[in-house]
C-alpha cells in the first residue's frame, strides 16, 4: 500500500478556492504595526551597544532602530560578528556601509556584498575585492537583480 495520496482535479480546485488570500507586505505591516521608537528604547540600544559581550552588541547592531552614531561606533567594533551585523542591516546609513568596504574581515565584506541597500559606488569597489568569495557574492547579487521582473 502506498502512502502517496493523489488529489482529484475537483479536490485540487476546491483547495485553490479555499486557499487564504496572500497579503502584501504593506497589508501585513498595517495589521501588525511596530511599536513607536521611544527614548527608553534608544537608551536600551545604547546600553546594548556598550556591553562587554559581543553577542549583546550584535543585538544593537541588528536593530532597525539603532541611531546613526551607534552604527558608526559598532562598525568600528573589534568583533567581526558585530561589524557583520552592521554590514547586513538594511537600516545602516550609506556612509557607514561605504566605510565597511575596507573592513579587514572577508565575512563582513561578504555580508556587505549581499545587502541591497549598499550604495552603487561601494558595490563597485566590492566587485574588485581581493576575496574571491566576496566577488562571487557581488556577482550573484547582480545576477539576482537582473533576473527580477521589471515593472510595466
Amino acid at each position: 500500500m502506498s502512502c502517496i495520496r493523489f488529489n482529484t482535479p475537483a479536490q485540487r480546485e476546491q483547495l485553490r478556492r479555499m486557499a487564504p488570500s496572500m497579503l502584501t507586505p504593506e497589508e501585513v505591516a498595517a495589521m501588525h504595526p511596530a511599536p513607536p521608537v521611544t527614548e527608553s528604547k534608544l537608551r536600551r540600544l545604547r546600553l546594548l551597544a556598550a556591553d562587554a559581550n559581543p553577542k549583546i552588541r550584535e543585538a544593537a547592531a541588528s536593530s532597525y532602530n539603532t541611531p546613526s552614531d551607534l552604527f558608526e561606533k559598532l562598525a568600528a567594533d573589534p568583533d567581526e560578528g558585530v561589524r557583520g551585523c552592521v554590514a547586513r542591516n538594511e537600516a545602516t546609513p550609506c556612509d557607514v556601509l561605504r566605510a565597511l568596504v575596507a573592513d579587514p574581515s572577508e565575512q563582513v565584506r561578504g555580508f556587505l556584498a549581499v545587502n541591497y541597500y549598499v550604495p552603487d559606488d561601494a558595490m563597485e569597489a566590492l566587485r574588485s575585492d581581493p576575496s574571491r568569495t566576496v566577488r562571487a557574492l557581488v556577482e550573484w547579487k547582480s545576477r539576482l537583480a537582473s533576473d527580477e521582473p521589471q515593472p510595466a
